[in-house]
């Protein structure tokens, strides 16, 4: 405390280090609390700031770290250990027991954390040199960005690839509109989105899930879809084993349960909104269950909820408060509108199964409108109870 005290002159205005101010802030107040306080009028309608809410955000999102963290591992000593039996390779690396915890941690963190760190590093750069030409402070919301881009990325991802869907995702995401708070798209979809739409290999190929050189393999919702629900059984995926997440996918995105937690963590602390959360599970159950009334084949909306990306889309994206619908109205239009999107682009168009993504992206460029339609509304039938 005393040393960043001594430094902080070197950094005011007219100090040598001035241009490097918003730097100097970033870690100040990461590591401290601030001891500046306000000496004009102010209005404090609560004590719930931007840090604390990524605070919370990241607390909701521990159950999908420690899932991918744990799964990302489990899936590649299970591989390892399948190949071991089937003759494949003659010997097992340290680590690779698949019934370990211990060796399944160890191993999805080797797999995890390269990239979190491309990530934050990347990140963190764009977020200072736009702090600096703006001579403004870096805020904490870069945390998270790193975080849901880490679990959006498959596990056998370049780490180039994650540099530069990170620099696209933040720079175009972010802050060309001004940076956190004046976006209206969530960096971290749109960084998914560039690495799907310019390196689909790497994104939805069939040797992206599993670390295993060699190895390949289709996601659940790949198979279910391209080959109908029975491929499923076939392979020995459960819906239990979708519900808690012990099957192939994206880091952040296999476990239901773990998204259900973080949901539960949102709602409670009124970071999320649950109408759209309420209204995309709507969406989704009211078409897929229409859909089996016609095809008693078609998947079943259980099976909906809890395979692909639609769980953690549905907690953690469609419900950030700079790219989703902000009046009560427009939430629930907001949430039909991608919950209806999304089985209807995975039921018709099974080349590409993981729409959550690309449906909540869009839902997004919509959101302003959404609201602008049910504000006009509003007003409109305020004007005739004055007629």
């Amino acid at each position: 405390m005393k040393l960043l005290d001594e430094m902080k002159p070197h950094f005011d205005k007219g100090g040598k280090w001035e241009k490097y101010s918003a730097l100097y802030e970033a870690i100040d107040t990461t590591i401290y609390s601030p001891g500046d306080s306000t000496t004009g009028a102010t209005h404090v309608r609560d004590s719930i700031n931007h840090k604390r809410v990524m605070s919370i955000i990241v607390l909701a999102l521990l159950p999908c770290i420690m899932m991918a963290l744990w799964n990302s591992g489990y899936q590649e000593n299970l591989t390892l250990n399948q190949m071991l039996a089937a003759g494949s390779i003659t010997s097992l690396p340290m680590l690779s027991d698949c019934t370990s915890l211990f060796d399944n941690l160890m191993t999805g963190l080797g797999i995890c954390l390269p990239i979190f760190l491309t990530t934050l590093i990347v990140q963190g750069i764009w977020v200072v040199v736009f702090a600096a030409m703006r001579k403004k402070n870096i805020d904490a919301g870069f945390l998270v960005t790193a975080l849901l881009i880490t679990l959006l990325m498959p596990p056998t991802i370049p780490l180039w690839q994650v540099a530069l869907a990170t620099s696209f995702g933040v720079v175009l995401g972010r802050e060309v509109y001004g940076g956190i708070g004046m976006n209206f798209l969530s960096p971290a979809l749109v960084a998914w989105m560039f690495l799907y739409m310019a390196y689909p290999a790497s994104m939805s190929g069939t040797a992206v899930w599993t670390a295993v050189d060699g190895y390949t393999g289709a996601t659940p919702l790949t198979m279910a879809l391209k080959e109908g629900m029975p491929s499923l059984a076939a392979q020995g995926v459960t819906w239990q084993s979708a519900f808690l997440g012990t099957i192939p996918g994206t880091l952040g995105e296999t476990s239901a349960l773990a998204c259900l937690l973080g949901a539960v963590v949102l709602i409670i602390t009124g970071i999320a909104a649950w109408r759209i959360i309420a209204a995309i599970v709507i969406g989704v159950v009211g078409l897929s269950s229409l859909l089996c009334l016609f095809d008693p084949n078609a998947m079943s909306p259980a099976w909906h909820l809890v395979l692909g990306g639609l769980a953690f889309g549905t907690v953690f994206l469609a419900t950030d408060h700079s790219a989703s619908a902000l009046t009560i109205k427009g939430q629930w239009f907001y949430g039909l509108l991608i919950g209806i999107l999304v089985v209807t682009v995975r039921v018709f168009n099974p080349m590409m199964p993981e729409s959550a993504g690309m449906v909540i992206l869009f839902g997004s460029v919509l959101a302003p409108l959404i609201d602008r339609v049910v504000i006009n509304a509003h007003i409109k039938k305020r004007k005739l109870r004055h007629v």
